[in-house]
């Protein structure tokens, strides 16, 4: 059974019962008086006193509940502040709100200002030249173009992760400036790991690609360099073709940024200390193993070639995402993934087309660590001339399809898509794999088994008989589209666990009978469960 809705901690009723009466006491008296003064440098009050934590769970609370007004966002934005997220009301971040940061929130270590559009590249530029000790910035869906980043290039050489994805403003070539200042000839963000530019510009002549390139020799710690173009840069530097002068904006070359890495005409080949690549086609994975021999996380578009093989002999592959167009068959990745698959900690697969219901028991089976899998497959066409109703139950089977199970498996997602899988042997052996796993995965934690055509109802059954018993950490349960009934899930309710969201939407055997029993057997327990049907 899910467990009994807890008490809420005392900590957490006072920073309720303080957002429930911010407008009527503190926030009037400041919209009356001081609203539009921005030149305070402090301001004194009943919030002074609250530690920088607790000032950003009141903030998140007032987001969450609709109660975080302008005149609130003043009085909370303090000196004890660490982290501040802005996100979730990005249309209170005026160039007013800018200055105020930069007033009073020197020392914060993580801002995110996603989707805040109304902060003026000015107010960006001169709110990160007063926030010395970033650590993290995002600034995705802004104005922040090629002067802020180089701010943050001059001002922010601590900061670890930046954000600047669908920044309209920006292109390609502007991200040079967060590694390099042309007016001061020295090199800037010396410590940044993550840099996420998806979705900017397209740049002016193919210049995409190069900028990429002096960005990866320039920043030493880089590890993540999220953009289209990045297997393209590597492929210019794997090449060597590094020639050309200055250019016109005063950026070294690079081959001048080569020799900051110690590379040399003719000597070693240089390679980079990327950990995770995006978008990396099967063609060019020998290119990219040899650049990046250190990757751990990997997305590759798999094609007719052969160049999966590359992936046996990456022995750092710890997250691996496969893609490819539809038809591809699951079980010939088997022989793909049986070095790779050791090491593997998550799994995702985008594309392939499950014809064998025991290939995704072998797939899982050469990945016995994994703690996350997710899977979007394509069903074939069901040929059968049935009424679509299962003949029968799945056959029980002497041997499990997965003997040993996943025993660190967290997360498991499962999506089917095409024909209907009943009648046929097919939902048969897939219902046989799905409840061998859900029987040997003690750890898992999230389920989400998502627009499956054949009865779960078995799958469950068996499962929730088997001894142990099994799902006893499961927290999250998604089954939408799903061909489950009423009677399985109050079987998952009566089971002992730690059930604490379960999503029925579209399930078409689900009632409005049944959901209003579920709902009633919820609070009637008082059981801390949240379950969305429709």
């Amino acid at each position: 059974m899910p467990r009994r809705r807890e008490v809420p901690a005392l900590g957490s009723l006072c920073l309720q019962s303080l957002a429930q009466h911010m407008q009527s006491l503190w926030v009037r008296d400041y919209s009356d008086n001081y609203l539009d003064e921005f030149q305070f440098r402090f301001i004194m009050g009943p919030f002074n006193d609250l530690p920088g934590s607790a000032v950003q769970e009141l903030l998140r609370v007032l987001a969450e509940s609709r109660r975080l007004s302008r005149a609130a966002l003043h009085l909370l934005l303090l000196p004890q502040l660490r982290e501040l997220s802005l996100s979730p009301c990005p249309g209170l971040a005026s160039n007013g709100i800018a200055r105020l940061l930069a007033l009073r929130c020197q020392g914060l270590s993580s801002l995110d200002l996603r989707g805040c559009s109304r902060l003026s590249p000015a107010a960006l530029e001169a709110m990160v030249e007063a926030m010395p000790r970033l650590r993290r910035l995002v600034l995705a869906a802004t104005q922040a173009e090629g002067r802020v980043l180089a701010a943050l290039g001059r001002c922010c050489r601590g900061l670890r992760e930046l954000d600047v994805s669908h920044c309209r403003s920006l292109a390609p070539p502007a991200l040079r400036c967060l590694a390099f200042d042309p007016l001061q000839g020295r090199r800037g963000c010396p410590a940044l790991r993550v840099l996420l530019a998806r979705g900017l510009e397209p740049a002016a002549d193919g210049g995409a690609a190069p900028a990429l390139a002096f960005l990866l020799l320039a920043l030493p710690c880089l590890e993540l360099l999220a953009h289209g173009a990045v297997p393209d840069a590597l492929r210019l530097l794997h090449e060597r073709e590094l020639d050309g002068a200055e250019d016109a904006n005063g950026f070294p070359s690079l081959q001048e940024a080569a020799r900051w890495r110690g590379a040399a005409p003719g000597g070693p080949r240089l390679t980079l200390p990327l950990r995770h690549l995006e978008d990396v086609e099967e063609p060019d994975l020998a290119m990219v193993r040899a650049m990046c021999p250190q990757a751990e996380e990997v997305s590759v578009w798999l094609s007719d070639g052969d160049g999966a093989a590359e992936l046996q002999r990456w022995g750092s592959l710890s997250r691996l995402t496969l893609g490819c167009a539809e038809g591809r068959a699951l079980a010939g990745l088997v022989p793909v993934l049986r070095n790779p698959g050791l090491r593997l900690q998550s799994l995702t697969l985008h594309g392939f087309c499950c014809h064998n219901g025991l290939a995704l028991a072998a797939v899982l089976a050469a990945c016995p660590g994994l703690r996350a899998f997710s899977a979007e497959l394509h069903l074939p066409p069901d040929t059968s001339t049935d009424s679509g109703e299962p003949d029968e139950e799945p056959p029980h089977r002497d041997a499990s399809p997965l003997p040993r199970g996943c025993p660190q498996l967290q997360t498991f997602s499962l999506t089917l898509a095409g024909g209907t899988g009943s009648g046929l042997a097919l939902g048969a052996t897939l219902s046989s794999t799905l409840t061998s796993l859900l029987c040997h995965a003690p750890r898992l934690q999230r389920l989400r088994l998502l627009a499956v055509p054949f009865p779960l109802d078995p799958v469950f059954q068996a499962v929730l008989a088997a001894p142990g018993p099994p799902l006893q950490e499961l927290q999250e349960l998604s089954l939408a589209g799903s061909r489950v009934s009423g009677r399985a899930v109050r079987l998952l309710l009566a089971s002992h666990g730690c059930l604490r969201h379960m999503d029925l939407s579209r399930c078409r055997d689900i009632h409005r009978r049944d959901y209003d029993g579920f709902l009633q057997s919820v609070r009637k327990r008082r059981l801390d469960l949240d379950i969305a049907w429709e």
